[in-house]
């Protein structure tokens, strides 16, 4: 089995490329204009196990995605609401991580066979219905591993039309190389908006990935349903086209960061293809 074949590394983002990507037209149609508004795309992970709070995400303004843990209570019913609000929704995949936080139900762990993480990936697909995406919860220790990771993207390249978001919770991770390497479209996140939990700390989080976006052309945030969270996001949302930033859903960075693909890690130029499972 090839686990590597690097992907190009793009040029940077022109702005341009980012209003051809909305537009749909070509470079010549677009030589003159001015550059494109700045994007950026937010995802809520977490969702799933608490009605209110999902409802509140679901409530937000804009294409803002909704990642529902697989066999909650309200993955269900909540993948529904977000969906019908026009949401674009994500599975929130569970992965076994480095402290061993329990991960819930239906994790991908580093002990299970191939056959067992196949059969994970598709059941929790199946746990969440209209989901197109996919990212991880947890995982700082599966997403290490190209092996295990292969797996999951071979899982769901089979199953269809599915992107995968890198939630880079290990600087170590492999996973969005992986997914580019099995023909799954992939994008990583910039920013995680509330690594603290106070509504300061989201709201200068906010706008650091504004910051990014207007440096690069485009930005990825996730979050989670919590309260300083969900007030800013609720306060700042509104205000985005008069700061002339435009909300977009996930998939729109997706298709930007496969034209732009971003930088093979160096340090992974030392792993050489192998058979099975990459050494642990």
């Amino acid at each position: 089995m090839r686990f590597f074949s690097p992907p190009g590394h793009g040029q940077p983002l022109i702005w341009v490329a980012a209003a051809m990507l909305m537009c749909g037209s070509t470079p010549q149609a677009h030589a003159t204009e001015p550059a494109a508004h700045p994007l950026i795309a937010i995802i809520i992970d977490d969702l799933g196990n608490t009605l209110e709070e999902g409802q509140r995400a679901a409530d937000l303004p804009g294409p803002v995605a909704c990642a529902i843990l697989p066999h909650t209570l309200y993955s269900l019913a909540l993948a529904r609401l977000a969906h019908a609000h026009g949401k674009e929704v994500l599975l929130h995949l569970p992965m076994q991580s480095i402290s061993d936080a329990p991960p819930g139900a239906g994790a991908i762990t580093l002990d299970m066979t191939e056959r067992q993480i196949k059969d994970t990936v598709r059941a929790d697909v199946a746990a969440v219905p209209w989901a197109t995406g996919v990212n991880n919860h947890e995982g700082s220790l599966i997403t290490m591993h190209p092996g295990d990771m292969a797996w999951i993207m071979q899982a769901l390249h089979s199953l269809g039309q599915f992107f995968y978001v890198d939630s880079y919770t290990s600087a170590d991770s492999v996973a969005y190389q992986v997914a580019l390497e099995n023909g799954v479209p992939a994008a990583r996140r910039n920013v995680f908006l509330d690594d603290v939990d106070t509504t300061a700390a989201v709201a200068s989080e906010f706008q650091r990935l504004l910051g990014i976006a207007r440096d690069q052309g485009y930005a990825l945030a996730i979050g989670h349903p919590r309260p300083a969270t969900l007030a800013v996001l609720e306060q700042e949302l509104p205000a985005l086209a008069a700061q002339h930033v435009e909300l977009v859903p996930v998939s729109t960075i997706v298709k930007l960061q496969q034209q732009h693909p971003l930088p093979w890690p160096a340090y992974l130029s030392r792993w050489l293809p192998a058979s099975g499972r990459m050494p642990r």
